[in-house]
């Protein structure tokens, strides 16, 4: 189907080229580890990006369709969000494309990734974002993954001819744990900006339901959207610093 930007808030479109006239800002969520909420935080971020009158595209190339499903739920009230189902369109044996039509008014897109995603595949997509979000839950065997992500992040030939910020949010966390406290550790350790923690609430999977993120509710001092402050504030520093290195 053709996106049309007149119609509601969940029209898709699974190919074609991007418009790049005035380029949008691009952040890619990314972790190679399955089940470490990817799809929740693109989804609000997409929600918050639409909620400050942005033009807003979610591509998706998970084949699960979280995001797509998410987006096909959505509250014809809320902000207008456009949706490619871009894993629609991939195949085992071809390279992973950006080449995908958003409309021309579109100034921020956000970019679900697939689980393994190593590689080209994963060089590509960073070639083609301007940012990098990595999501961590606390467990052993996600720290490790993590570790090896991060590491394959920064040794791929995309990050290598022109690196751009990465930052790490911890997900899901229960606090004052031991567990939490290795994951805090180890994020801390890095040398890439750890900027937020969200904690293991169902307000998430309530809003989900509907097609909504965080930024879609009406009241702003809850404790979840207090805990978005941080990396929205991150978010929104990396886009001026990009927007004033192009005027010069």
């Amino acid at each position: 189907m053709r996106v049309n930007n007149h119609k509601p808030h969940h029209s898709f479109q699974s190919s074609a080229r991007v418009i790049n006239q005035a380029r949008p800002f691009r952040v890619l969520l990314a972790n190679a580890k399955g089940g470490c909420g990817k799809t929740t935080l693109a989804t609000n971020i997409a929600s918050h990006f639409a909620s400050q009158g942005e033009g807003t595209a979610l591509i998706d190339y998970d084949p699960q369709g979280s995001s797509s499903d998410w987006l096909s739920a959505r509250n014809s009230n809320a902000a207008n969000i456009t949706g490619i189902a871009a894993f629609k369109n991939q195949h085992l044996n071809t390279t992973r494309s950006y080449a995908l039509r958003v409309p021309a008014t579109t100034t921020r897109i956000v970019i679900d990734t697939p689980a393994g995603l190593t590689g080209h595949g994963l060089s590509d997509m960073i070639q083609a974002s301007d940012l990098i979000i990595i999501p961590v839950i606390p467990s052993s065997i996600d720290i490790r993954a993590a570790t090896r992500f991060i590491k394959d992040v920064l040794l791929s030939p995309s990050y290598r001819t022109r690196k751009k910020p990465i930052a790490v949010v911890a997900n899901r966390v229960k606090k004052n744990t031991l567990i939490y406290q290795k994951l805090e550790r180890f994020l801390n350790s890095l040398n890439i900006p750890f900027i937020a923690s969200f904690r293991d609430t169902q307000q998430y999977v309530r809003a989900s339901e509907h097609g909504l993120g965080l930024a879609d509710y009406a009241q702003k001092d809850n404790k979840d959207r207090l805990e978005w402050l941080p990396m929205i504030a991150w978010l929104e520093q990396q886009i001026r610093l990009q927007n004033k290195f192009l005027k010069k």
